[in-house]
């Protein structure tokens, strides 16, 4: 009997699984999960991650066990398990599914399609997202997600066989692997039903008010999908989710037709939420064009705009970089969220946005020394998303409008009462809220009745918001300026940029300087829900 391996990466769950319905129907199945040393020790990568994909595991190897065979664990840098793998099964076919991943993986996967050739094994790779490999032009693009998440769902095998006698190892601990355990106390849950648990909840109830609800950190918690991270480590797919969405969709507007009395902010969330299903392939099909921009400026011409060097020990930059991480800054919305993020992981895209925006226009410091605390930090990390949006709220992509997000402005537009802000930062617990967005400039006298004395329980800003934010633009603007900047715009928008039909509109249109700034495509609020997912949005 035929052998397959199905080799689970970032797509740990069983339904809409293809590679393992196809690798059932032909014969006995190995069910393959590596922890690999190599990305365990990335700087990308978090306890965190480690403890919501090992839900992910023992959920699916419940799954799998209902079917007949239970999950094979192995630690270990491919293709070498597959090569003792394949020493103790024979192997003749290995079937995963695409990924956009960094340059680890990237590596990894040309190792390892290097291995099946000169070992007779034929490996299947099945798209599982809207990304599509090789593109060679944009035009079209949304037409053909559309068309990939109209196909059938792919059911899971109701019964499977796998090799005798094989040894399936167990799942470790995080210390059996050399890993801390998670410093995230409020992290989400990983695993399939956590993930189905999840959909349905927000379809039914929490998502009426997500297209108002996903800016402010006070709701976006609640009305948000919460879906972010169960997309990047594939306890859920992206067809299933576009699926569900449109389903209730329809279901709202034949409510609606029959009479039926039905919230009437159920169709503009939805529309929302379906939009940003699009915009999450959108930005990981950057990075499946165009790999470098893990490591370089999208747009050239912002070579040595920043310092690309690590900042210094004991520079300002290094002070400010710690600043920020710590969520020290002085600018009670960016530590909030960089609290938020340390206790749970997740934050919404605006408050994301503001984090990369502040770190890279108010701190100056190169997108390349922020991103990976971020990955680290974001339990829905996904590198295409990731670094496509860090190099976009850098201003470095040479398309995208320049947006400096004032922290004061998003403490009176989303928190004006403090609600956030006062359960992520106890010390300014008892701080008037008309002083919440700015609380240095708050007389002494009030510092004292509130037991907030700045300078002393509660940081000074690092940074002066007015003369950071006018240094920014001037830097950047003389950049974009240039004739060299410009040419290379044009050419950046010509491959990347949305051809906007099948994607929702964007905020608000740029201020034209330059072709490519006409037409480029703003994000602008198009992740709002976190995905970062969706994280990397919804």
């Amino acid at each position: 009997m035929a052998t397959s391996v199905v080799w689970f990466k970032r797509d740990l769950r069983i339904d809409d699984h293809r590679p393992l319905a196809r690798a059932a129907a032909r014969g006995a199945v190995v069910a393959l999960y590596v922890h690999e040393p190599s990305l365990l020790a990335s700087a990308e990568f978090d306890p965190a991650h480690f403890a919501f994909i090992d839900d992910c595991l023992a959920a699916l190897d419940d799954q799998l066990r209902r079917r007949g065979i239970p999950l094979t664990l192995r630690t270990g840098e491919l293709p070498q398990v597959l090569d003792a793998l394949h020493r103790q099964t024979a192997f003749d076919a290995l079937w995963s599914h695409e990924e956009t991943g960094n340059r680890i993986t990237f590596d990894r996967d040309l190792a390892v399609g290097r291995w099946c050739r000169a070992n007779g094994v034929a490996w299947t790779e099945i798209a599982q997202t809207g990304v599509v490999r090789r593109l060679k032009s944009r035009d079209g693009w949304a037409r053909r997600w559309t068309q990939r998440m109209s196909e059938p769902v792919a059911e899971a095998p109701q019964r499977m066989a796998g090799p005798a006698g094989l040894d399936h190892g167990r799942r470790l601990a995080a210390e059996d692997i050399g890993l801390a355990r998670s410093s995230r106390p409020d992290a989400q849950r990983g695993g399939e039903p956590e993930a189905h648990a999840t959909l349905a909840g927000f379809l039914a109830v929490r998502g009426v008010d997500y297209r108002r609800g996903m800016s402010s950190p006070v709701t976006a918690f609640e009305r948000c999908s919460r879906l972010s991270p169960h997309l990047a480590w594939g306890s859920i797919s992206m067809r299933r989710v576009a699926q569900a969405a449109a389903a209730r969709a329809r279901e709202v507007r034949a409510l609606r037709a029959a009479g039926d009395e039905v919230d009437a902010r159920w169709a503009a969330s939805l529309h929302s939420f379906q939009g940003r299903l699009r915009w999450h392939c959108h930005f990981m099909q950057k990075l499946e064009d165009e790999p470098r921009i893990e490591f370089e400026n999208f747009a050239r011409a912002c070579d040595g705009l920043r310092d690309a060097l690590p900042p210094r020990p004991g520079s300002e930059a290094a002070a400010r970089l710690l600043a920020w991480q710590q969520g020290e800054t002085g600018y009670p919305m960016v530590d909030a969220c960089m609290h938020a993020l340390a206790r749970c992981g997740w934050i919404n895209f605006r408050m994301r946005a503001m984090l990369v925006s502040f770190a890279s226009h108010h701190l100056w410091l190169h997108w390349r020394h922020t991103a990976p605390f971020l990955a680290r930090a974001f339990l829905d990390f996904e590198p295409g998303i990731h670094y496509s949006q860090f190099q976009m709220q850098s201003g470095t992509t040479g398309i995208n409008t320049l947006r400096i997000y004032s922290p004061a402005k998003q403490v009176l537009d989303h928190d004006p009462a403090g609600v956030f802000i006062r359960a992520e930062l106890p010390a300014l617990a008892r701080v008037p809220a008309r002083h919440l967005a700015e609380p240095h400039a708050m007389p002494l006298s009030v510092q004292r009745e509130a037991g907030c004395i700045v300078g002393k329980d509660y940081p000074m800003p690092v940074v002066d918001h007015a003369t950071a934010y006018r240094e920014a633009r001037e830097r950047i603007a003389s950049v974009r300026r240039r004739a060299d900047a410009r040419a290379e715009a044009d050419m950046i928008q010509q491959r990347h940029g949305s051809r906007r039909s099948g994607l929702p509109p964007t905020a608000r249109t740029p201020r034209p300087a330059g072709a490519a700034a006409r037409q480029a495509s703003l994000f602008g609020d198009a992740l709002d829900d976190g995905h970062e997912a969706l994280a990397n949005a919804p």
